[in-house]
Formats: structure tokens, sequence, C-alpha cells
């Protein structure tokens, strides 16, 4: 309720900054929805209240369910690939299949309404719709294939909900909503200063940033930084499963009867979040605004090498029991080198996911588009394209996901409007090349391969019996 009341609160304040612009609100004349994927709310279909606190997308509580789910899997393979091919997705606590069925397992109130066929379910964009379009009254309940297609729920080729997999997850049916393409009628706003206006597409936030940064074509490619660091590659109308750790995903169907694209996925957990942790849990800057200016006090990190996996890594690893490792440490080390390190180690997960890219569609990326909150950082960006070493473009909107959604919206009902100009034209982009030799690259690329061995299957690692032996004895 707290997203439904901030979601309400933010309509209300753009539309008043719009008419104090000069602006007005009559002039809008479609809304598009972009969302945080794969968080996952469940309500009651009656009240159209929450059964439970949503579960977001980076909560860690569903990785018993992973391991419970695994003991399912014929011949005890174990295989986190097992659904793959059904869905483009490794069993991992990030997916909304997952933490459906861990509301089913721990939370009563959530398995009674399942059998009684009163649950209904939705990611963010479901139930913002939901509420937006008038709730328990006359509230729709859909969601689109980008999102869809996070759930571990809808076959990666019909675009449908698979008997099959909900089988494997033991969930009923009765609580999913309709799939929709990205950009199609999907319901009117209900009340409010927006009332009547209508909704016409949604788009995870990723793909969204894809539409924006108008990588629409296939080989194109997109970075954006938040929270976590999410890099998508079009793969056009293909489906193209990832033998090297990447996520099969839908980029968008811009239409009912369009052709759906789609790309390869990989996801990086901690980006942004981890200059959270060097201010809130390490007191070693005080605000973001800090991070550029203290990195660039030092030449280089002092071969210092941090691993920012609080909980686990994700692509290409997908290994949940990784924990973060600093490594390198030495006198000299200061805490601007500390903060140099996590600028770089966003880079280097970033060269990861392109290294598995390459080997997956076999054409190296000539440039990457960049986007997000942390592209404004310049040093961070010359960074990135050094430890890539290829073009990195930065976007002349930070925001994309926002813009993808607008382009999308309008998509919808462009036949009975008329732009004075595109309105996905855009203008030349800020180019940052490489400045380090080859050589220099793969020697740091080298060094955070060590870190990263460090750093892995540390939730379930002792030592031999042996050491231990040794270790107690002493």
């Amino acid at each position: 309720m707290a997203i439904v009341n901030t979601v309400n609160e933010c309509i209300t304040g753009a539309c008043k900054k719009l008419v104090a612009v000069g602006g007005k609100v009559e002039e809008i004349i479609t809304i598009g929805i972009t969302n945080q994927r794969e968080s996952t709310v469940v309500w009651d279909r009656n009240s159209g209240q929450p059964l439970v606190n949503a579960i977001i997308w980076l909560d860690n509580r569903t990785t018993s369910t992973v391991e419970e789910l695994l003991e399912t899997i014929p011949n005890n393979a174990r295989n986190i690939n097992y659904l793959r091919p059904l869905c483009g997705l490794p069993l991992s606590p990030y997916f909304s299949g997952v933490k459906l069925r861990w509301l089913r397992d721990n939370v009563p109130v959530v398995s009674q309404a399942m059998e009684k066929g009163t649950a209904m379910f939705g990611t963010i964009d479901t139930w913002l719709m939901y509420n937006l379009t008038g709730g328990k009254d006359c509230g729709v309940h859909k969601t689109d294939v980008t999102n869809a297609s996070r759930t571990m729920l809808m076959n990666i080729e019909t675009l449908q909900w698979d008997a099959n997999l909900l089988k494997f997850f033991g969930l009923p049916k009765t609580i999913l909503p309709e799939i929709c393409s990205s950009s199609e009628f999907y319901g009117s706003i209900a009340q409010g200063v927006l009332q009547g206006i209508g909704i016409t597409s949604v788009l995870g936030d990723q793909q969204a940033a894809l539409v924006g940064q108008q990588c629409l074509a296939k080989g194109q490619a997109k970075a954006t930084y938040g929270t976590g660091c999410f890099l998508l590659y079009n793969t056009g109308p293909s489906i193209v499963h990832s033998t090297h750790g990447l996520l099969t995903t839908v980029g968008y169907q811009l239409g009912r009867k369009a052709v759906p694209f789609y790309a390869l996925e990989g996801s990086v957990s901690i980006a942004g979040a981890a200059f959270n942790w060097l201010r809130d849990n390490m007191n070693l800057i005080q605000n973001s605004g800090q991070v550029e200016t203290m990195a660039s006090t030092v030449d280089n990190s002092l071969d210092v090498y941090f691993v920012p996996a609080f909980n686990g890594l994700y692509a290409p690893y997908w290994n949940q029991d990784a924990r973060g490792v600093i490594c390198g440490l030495s006198e000299e080390t200061t805490s601007e080198h500390i903060v140099r390190a996590t600028l770089e180690a966003v880079c280097f997960q970033v060269r990861d996911i392109l290294d598995s890219m390459h080997k997956d569609c076999k054409i190296p990326l000539a440039k990457l588009m960049v986007d997000g909150g942390m592209t404004v950082n310049n040093l961070f960006l010359q960074l990135q394209s050094d430890l890539v070493g290829i073009q990195v473009l930065r976007a002349k909107i930070a925001e994309t996901t926002a813009l993808g959604a607008a382009m999308a919206a309008y998509k919808a009902v462009e036949n009975r409007y008329q732009m004075e100009a595109p309105l996905s034209k855009s203008g030349p982009r800020e180019a940052i090349k490489p400045s380090i030799s080859a050589t220099d690259r793969n020697l740091r690329y080298q060094k955070w391969k060590m870190a990263i061995d460090r750093s892995l299957n540390w939730e379930t690692s002792t030592l031999p019996q042996g050491e231990r032996e040794a270790f107690d004895g002493a």
C-alpha cells in the first residue's frame, strides 16, 4: 500500500509541476508504467488488500525454497538450469515463481487464499495497474510479456503461462494475471487528476531502458546502473539460450500483433547499492556526490579489489553462497582506494557479462549504451570504458526507463495523434573511449577473477577435515 500511495502522490506532484512550467494536464494523452521486476505482491480478490508485505527482487529469504525445489528435480540432478528450456531462467531466489512458492509454504493466509481461489498475484506493474484502474471494484488484472518472462511461470516461446512450470512450483493458475503485449490498451485511470486517461504500455524497468536507449535492432546492447546493474543485448525475434550464465528474456513486444523481440540479460545485484554500504555501514563517504571526488584523488586502486557479493553473485556465476570480499589491502590503502575499487567492481562485473554475451552471440560489441544514476559520474564511465575496452555512449536522459515507457505508450495510440517530432528522435551521444592498453586491462581483469574465486561458496565453505583437526588442536 505504501507503493500505491507513493505513486498517487507522484502523479499529483508531477501534474502540479507540469502546470507550473506552463503545461496542461489535459495535454497528457496516455500513461505508461515501468516497474521493478520480480518483486512479488499477493492480495485478496474480494477486499483488494495485500495478504502480506511484498517480497522485493533482492530478498534472499527464498534461498531455502530453491534448495527444496532442487531436491525435486529428477535423478537427483539438482540442476539449476532444469527449467531454462521452458522459461529461459535458472532456479534462483531472484525470480517471482520462487517467491510465490515461499509465500505459499510460509504464510498460511496466502496458502489458504490460493486454495479458496481468492488470491491474486502480480509483479509491481500488475499491482499498480489494478489499483489505478479501480481496485476491487473494477481494477484490471494484467501484466506484459517482459514482466511475465521474469516469473519462471511463462513459456518463453508461447508467451503464455505454462502448465508444466505451474506444476513444478505447485501454484494455481487462478492467481495469475492476463499476459498482454508491452504496448496496447490495458485500462483507464479510475480517479484522481488523471481520471479517464488510458494506460497503454507496461515494461519491466530494464526492458523499458532498452526501448528508451533505442536498442531496437538485433546486436544492440545497453547497461543501466542503479541499485544493481543490468545489461540487455537485443537478439531480435530469435530466442538465444545462453550457455554462459546469462538469462533469456523478452525484450519487448510493441503491439498485440507485433513480433516479440528477445534479449540476453546479465544481472548484477550490487552496483550503486555498494556505495550505500560504504556510506551507511562503513562511514567511508557521507553521500554519493563525494564518490567521484574521492576516487579521483588517487591514480589507481593500489591493487585493491572489492567483490560486493552481499547476497550472492548473479550473472554469470549464479552462486547464491558467494559473499563480499576485499582483497589486496596493504598499509598504504586508504578510504579513497576502497572507493575507487568499488567503482571498478561495477566495471569488472560488466566485463564478466560482456564476455559471456560475446561467447553466446559470437559477435563482440563495439559500443555500449549506458544510462542510470551512476552515469553522472565521469570517472566511473572512463573506468568502464577502460576496463571493458570499448566505447561507452552516455544517454542524454539518464533515466531512460521512463522514456521507454512513454515511447511504448505513445506507440499504442500514435494513429490517433500526430506529434511535432518523432518521440524516439535522439541527438548525438557523448562517447567515452578506452585510455589504457589491452595488456593493462587484462592483467587487472585477471586479478578481479582471483578475487571472485575467493568470494565463491563462502556460505557453505568449511575447512577440509585434516585442516580442521589441526586448527582444533592448535
